[in-house]
């Protein structure tokens, strides 16, 4: 094998190891606004967890969290400075709640400094980025280890339907067998959201979700839980 059959080898890895589970940054911790859903009875089976998924995945992600992710990544690539702590900034703004306001920053320190624990190059300017969000330490990890953008939004995009999908699974309860079915069924959701993202230009990005947010400010009252947001 040469090295240039080598590199796409070595760029899959490096995004299979940033969308895995194994990413030391707590997502496991987080249900953004499942735990609540179940809670009121708006989800109470396979389809409603499904469903609720992939409304989240068409609108606030492709349209807002996704785009902003990309702009993130690019910023990263360019080494600009200026516009990727702008988009973070904004990023972070944009979190309705408490909750996920701690959430973002918490994934974001936590990215942060697995970059700075495995030396990749800007790991420590990274870390020193003022309240850094989950997207931008995401997009700049995938910059550093040289993963394209198209393949690193699916892999960002991918780990969160991940992390929807296991806190239905212990919420509502699910089965593996439920979950897989919808991981499956997200497959071409994903690449939609992926392709609403590309094509979107900066003054078309909304970022609301009034149900989801609903959730999510409700859940910081609930009083049993088993997720931090």
């Amino acid at each position: 094998m040469t090295m240039a059959d080598r590199a796409p080898v070595h760029r899959l890895t490096a995004l299979f190891q940033l969308a895995s589970p194994m990413l030391p940054v707590g997502a496991f911790a987080y249900s953004q606004g499942i735990e609540r859903g179940v809670h009121d009875g708006w989800i109470t089976s396979a389809t409603d967890a499904q469903r609720w998924i992939v409304d989240a995945l068409g609108g606030p992600i492709a349209r807002w969290e996704a785009p902003v992710w990309l702009r993130l990544h690019r910023a990263a690539v360019a080494d600009d400075a200026s516009a990727f702590g702008e988009w973070n900034a904004r990023f972070v703004a944009s979190r309705e709640t408490s909750e996920l306001r701690a959430e973002t920053l918490q994934m974001g320190a936590s990215l942060a400094s697995w970059a700075c624990d495995l030396h990749l190059p800007r790991g420590e300017a990274l870390r020193a980025v003022p309240e850094l969000s989950f997207p931008a330490a995401f997009a700049a990890c995938a910059a550093m280890l040289d993963v394209g953008e198209q393949d690193g939004l699916a892999a960002y995009a991918w780990s969160w339907i991940e992390n929807q999908v296991a806190a239905a699974m212990k919420s509502v309860p699910l089965g593996q067998v439920a979950g897989q079915r919808m991981l499956l069924a997200a497959h071409d959701a994903l690449d939609e959201a992926v392709q609403t993202a590309l094509r979107l230009h900066d003054d078309e990005l909304v970022s609301a979700a009034p149900g989801l947010t609903l959730a999510c400010a409700l859940h910081e009252v609930q009083y049993s839980r088993l997720f931090r947001s």
